[in-house]
């Protein structure tokens, strides 16, 4: 057996896995042939997944991929696997994004052929641009039934063209020696590609199996080397692969400019570590996960356009990818400005108007920034910054009421309380109810742009689908954080994932909402800010030369959905929460199964 047609920007090579026997012990055997390859095969894949470290399966069903299917369930029923069953191959998609996302580990998906393979692009584009794990069992015809107009067969090889680190088009197996070699030869180098743990550059990759008939056959398994349940126990000569790191030192950076760091969605903690060790001012976006420490500037917007704060910049360092507002860009392009981008993986870099000066894996300030950051010049550096920042976001005339108690409130408060909702009172109120054992989610709607402009410091896991920025795949999303967040071994388990969405993004994926019967049902809350349509549209310059009934036909597109009967239909609990009072309460009440919180808001 021969697979070819590497994609992860390499040198194309072609080898035959199937000439080398591979040692290992697998953790399951089949207790007698099943007499179907395609049956033997996807148990020797499988298998060699788990011993690798995967611990979930998204399976979208098919005829196809009847085989991949059913050996899931007995590997599901030995406890070695958890697996997961949507209808939607976009939902399946983005569900095991989100599990990956959470978990550092690639989930696998399996599709059958046709249509459903085309259907997991966007989860592919998304975890590209994010450099996320994600390995697809795409399900094909064998040679003979390709291009003679078989049904729901089209070209699957190279479908996902850049956007996957490695597509292998794998011929089907027939019976022959050496076929689990093969197949466990398949899944090493899957596994270690999707990790990037050579390239250090994470991401998709795709094995398309094809497979003919018989497409399955009856299959028993036994556990070997792990017993049932016990999936997360390492095995011994069977280390799993790291997921790439930064190599190489550190760029040094020295004291000199007037600099400050930038944190954009995935920088993580080492962007607000740089700046409080070296004293520089922190602006970093809601999920970027560095959105807190003492140097944290939250106005950013207002600062970054004075001449006596964003004009005296002379050096950026961007971590991440910065996605929320035009003025970081702008920021980049200026000449007077030194930009440096940082970057641990990946093979795409920020870079505004091609002016970045420098690309690296790693900064850290020198011990003559760190030294030279106590200074009282170096403070005020950056004490200018945060003390402007709190002074604009202290003009807030919005109610910033305690969590809800009736008990001794003036007629004022008393008033507030029983006040719409509005989007800066839904994006405080969510913040708050956010703790550091929880998730929080946010889709691509006004409503991260609103916490973004306004929400205080705070360490907590936040993720937002910003390779692409897209609204596609956002409810799965949040259920892979919440599912891979939850599960028992996790040492945060007990905590509540929250997904922020407005009301278009929920109805983009709403097919997701449907979770399979006996399936773990986990803590997630929806909050759904309802304002009828898409009203980011009306912040945009198209509101100022656009008649209004166009921008509502075409862009705004008016929706009077049923949530209420949307959550009922997929079995979800539902409530609703028009005032502060009934808010603060629906987001401080325990959430046992998944919730649909619906909250008006004015357009």
């Amino acid at each position: 057996m021969r697979v070819t047609s590497r994609a992860d920007g390499m040198p194309e090579t072609t080898e035959d896995l199937g000439s080398t026997t591979l040692p290992g012990t697998a953790l399951v055997r089949e207790v007698a042939p099943s007499g179907s390859p395609a049956t033997d095969f996807s148990v020797a894949l499988l298998a060699e997944f788990v011993s690798l470290g995967v611990r979930d399966i998204v399976l979208s069903p098919g005829s196809r991929s009847q085989a991949l299917a059913l050996a899931a369930a007995e590997f599901e029923r030995l406890g070695l696997l958890r697996l997961h069953v949507r209808i939607d191959e976009r939902g399946a998609g983005f569900l095991a994004l989100g599990l990956a996302i959470e978990s550092g580990r690639p989930a696998l998906v399996a599709c059958t052929s046709g249509t459903a393979v085309a259907n997991l692009h966007p989860a592919v584009l998304e975890a590209h641009h994010s450099v996320v794990p994600m390995i697809l069992l795409t399900a094909d015809r064998p040679a003979e039934l390709r291009g003679i107009r078989s049904n729901q067969t089209t070209v699957q090889p190279g479908i996902f063209a850049g956007a996957v680190r490695l597509s292998e088009d794998v011929a089907a197996p027939d019976g022959s020696v050496g076929e689990s070699d093969t197949a466990i030869a398949l899944a090493r180098l899957a596994y270690a590609t999707a990790l990037g743990t050579q390239t250090n550059n994470p991401g998709p990759v795709q094995l398309n199996l094809a497979f003919r008939e018989p497409l399955s056959a009856a299959v028993e398994l036994e556990a070997v080397a792990l017993e049932a349940g016990a999936a997360d126990a390492v095995l011994p000569g069977r280390p799993d692969a790291a997921p790439a790191v930064a190599t190489g030192p550190p760029l040094p950076l020295p004291p000199g400019p007037r600099t400050v760091v930038v944190a954009g969605a995935g920088a993580g903690p080492a962007a607000e570590q740089l700046a409080r060790l070296a004293g520089w001012p922190l602006i970093a976006e809601v999920s970027s996960g560095a959105r807190f420490g003492p140097n944290l500037v939250v106005a950013y917007r207002e600062l970054l356009g004075d001449a006596d704060f964003g004009g005296q910049v002379q050096r950026v360092i961007v971590f991440g990818h910065p996605t929320l507002s035009r003025e970081i860009p702008a920021l980049v392009l200026r000449d007077d400005v030194e930009t440096i981008v940082v970057a641990p993986a990946g093979l795409e870099w920020y870079n505004p108007g091609h002016r970045v000066a420098r690309f690296v894996r790693a900064v850290a300030a020198t011990d003559e920034a760190i030294v030279v950051a106590g200074t009282r010049e170096a403070r005020a550096w950056a004490g200018r910054w945060v003390m402007a920042s709190r002074s604009i976001l202290a003009q807030d005339t919005e109610l910033d009421a305690p969590a809800f108690n009736t008990h001794g409130l003036s007629k004022a408060e008393f008033a507030a309380m029983k006040a719409p909702v509005t989007r800066a009172m839904l994006a405080d109120a969510v913040w708050r109810a956010s703790w550091p054992h929880d998730r929080l989610v946010l889709g691509a709607s006004r409503l991260i742009r609103e916490l973004d402009t306004r929400v205080t410091g705070k360490k907590i896991p936040v993720h937002a689908n910003r390779g692409l920025a897209g609204i596609d795949g956002t409810v799965a999303t949040a259920l892979g954080i919440a599912l891979a967040s939850q599960a028992g071994a996790h040492p945060l388990s007990t905590g509540t994932t929250r997904l922020l969405v407005g009301d278009v993004t929920l109805l983009h994926d709403a097919g997701s909402l449907l979770i399979a019967p006996g399936e773990v049902r986990p803590r997630l809350q929806v909050v759904v800010g309802n304002d009828g349509g898409g009203t980011i549209f009306d912040g945009l310059e198209v509101a100022a030369t656009a008649a209004p009934s166009a921008i509502d036909r075409v862009l705004f597109t008016p929706q009077q959905v049923n949530l209420e009967a949307l959550a009922t239909a997929y079995g979800w609990d539902y409530a609703r929460a028009a005032t502060r009072s009934t808010l603060e309460s629906a987001l401080t009440a325990p959430v046992a199964r998944p919730t649909l919180l619906e909250v008006p808001l004015a357009r």
